[in-house]
Formats: structure tokens, C-alpha cells, sequence
């Protein structure tokens, strides 16, 4: 009840605000949509945040993206929320391929929006996290094969933001499991135990073969609560730790 007047006025802004431009069209499949919010002042071009909202896989959709969306747009960054196809209507190689397809349609047609091409950033929270992660690892692999046929770069994004994100679901099976998202639905999500390493980038990026990958990757920065017991804050450290980056606490 007390959380009843905010919720109104965000969706009243969702919904109504001449700034947002809601479900603008980025591919052929259904979800294959994204929200953009953008600043009062478009005088000049605006940094951009690409964000991936989360979800456990199964409920993320744009909107959740609401409030981040117009915080930033009030401090001048335009932010694209990203939707993509939940299970069961997809998998997660399905996800992965609708997050990059978003982040490609960002990388491309975000001038004509008003948005900066050269200052674009990629954020992802929970499990959206998780996806845009494999998004990244997987352009990055692409980039590193012959003929492959890629629609944007690596080198256009400046920096990922991880946010509350688990990278190796491999070790993540048991904890998803306690917390209510059985281990058949989660693999079933995952596409079977034999897939698990695949679409852990954490494992995929320990792997030798894949070290002029790593080399592409922009700077990337995870950001995890101490308190969080949806997704472990220790799976992002240890993801981090293998390459020698520095791990700060913030009180």
C-alpha cells in the first residue's frame, strides 16, 4: 500500500513522459524490443547506457528498467533497456543472441537518437548480468575467428557494469537450486549440464585458446552487494581474481 504512489508516478512517466520512446523495434523475434529514455536536453550528444535488466531468466522485461532509465536521463545519458526472450519462449542461447542483436541496434543507430557512439556503456543486473556477459565473451570470440560476421564491435562499448551477476553457473547449479529455482528448470534454462561451462564466462575466459579474446574485452567493473543471497557477492570476486584485478570493498 505505502509502495502504491511511487509505483504510479513511475509508471505514469512509463507510460506517458514524452522522453521515453517505449518498445522501439531492434529484430524479428518476439522480445525483440527496447525502451529509450532520453535526457531534456539534447543540444549536444549524450553518453548511453545500454542496460540489461534481470530476472532469474524467467521474468525480466524492459521495464524494470523504469527508474533507471529516468534517473539517468535527468543527469543527461541516454539509457536503452534492452528486452529479451525469457523461458520458456527462449533458452539462454536465445537471451544471449537477443542481447547482442540490442546491443548491436544500440552501436548502430544510436546517433540518430542523439546518443554518442564513441561513449557508449553496457550495464547488466542479475541475471541480466549473466547474459550481457556472455553477449560480450562471445562477440569477443567472434572477433577473434576467421569469416565470422559480426554487426558491431567490442570496441564499442567502453565499459561493462555488472551488477549483482553470477559468471560461473557451473557452481551456481546448487545455490539456484536452495533458493527455489530447481536444477531442472535451471538447466533446462541453461540448455542441459553439458552447457553449463559454455555460458559461465568466468570458465570460458580461464580457457587458454581464448586469450586474444580477453584482450578485446572492454574494461569491466562488477559491482555485487555483501548482503545479496540471491546470487552469492563472492561470485563476483572470484571471477575477477584469476586475472589479477583488484577486488575494493566499500563501506
Amino acid at each position: 500500500m505505502f509502495l502504491m504512489p511511487g509505483l504510479l508516478q513511475v509508471g505514469c512517466y512509463y507510460f506517458f513522459s514524452s522522453q521515453v520512446r517505449r518498445s522501439v523495434v531492434y529484430g524479428n523475434q518476439p522480445r525483440n524490443r527496447l525502451d529509450l529514455y532520453l535526457p531534456e536536453d539534447m543540444n549536444e550528444p549524450k553518453p548511453v547506457v545500454a542496460f540489461v535488466t534481470g530476472g532469474a531468466w524467467i521474468i525480466g522485461y524492459k521495464a524494470w528498467g523504469t527508474l533507471l532509465g529516468r534517473r539517468l536521463a535527468e543527469r543527461g545519458v541516454i539509457v536503452a533497456c534492452i528486452d529479451y526472450r525469457n523461458f520458456p519462449q527462449g533458452t539462454i542461447s536465445d537471451m544471449v543472441k537477443d542481447v547482442s542483436q540490442g546491443i548491436s541496434f544500440v552501436c548502430n543507430n544510436i546517433a540518430s537518437y542523439g546518443g554518442d557512439p564513441s561513449r557508449i556503456y553496457l550495464v547488466g543486473q542479475s541475471a541480466g548480468a549473466h547474459i550481457a556477459a556472455c553477449a560480450l565473451v562471445d562477440q569477443a570470440i567472434k572477433e577473434c575467428g576467421e569469416g565470422e560476421s559480426t554487426t558491431w564491435s567490442i570496441s564499442q562499448i567502453k565499459t561493462y557494469f555488472g551488477v549483482s551477476g553470477g559468471y560461473n553457473m557451473v557452481n551456481l547449479v546448487d545455490h539456484f537450486h536452495g533458493r527455489g529455482l530447481y536444477r531442472s528448470v535451471f538447466l533446462s534454462i541453461m540448455e542441459g549440464e553439458q552447457s553449463l561451462k559454455r555460458f559461465s564466462p568466468e570458465v570460458v575466459l580461464r580457457d587458454l585458446k581464448y586469450r586474444h579474446a580477453v584482450s578485446l574485452l572492454p574494461r569491466i567493473i562488477l559491482l555485487h552487494g555483501t548482503s545479496d543471497s540471491s546470487i552469492p557477492s563472492n561470485t563476483s570476486k572470484t571471477s575477477l581474481m584469476p586475472f589479477g584485478v583488484p577486488v575494493f570493498k566499500l563501506n
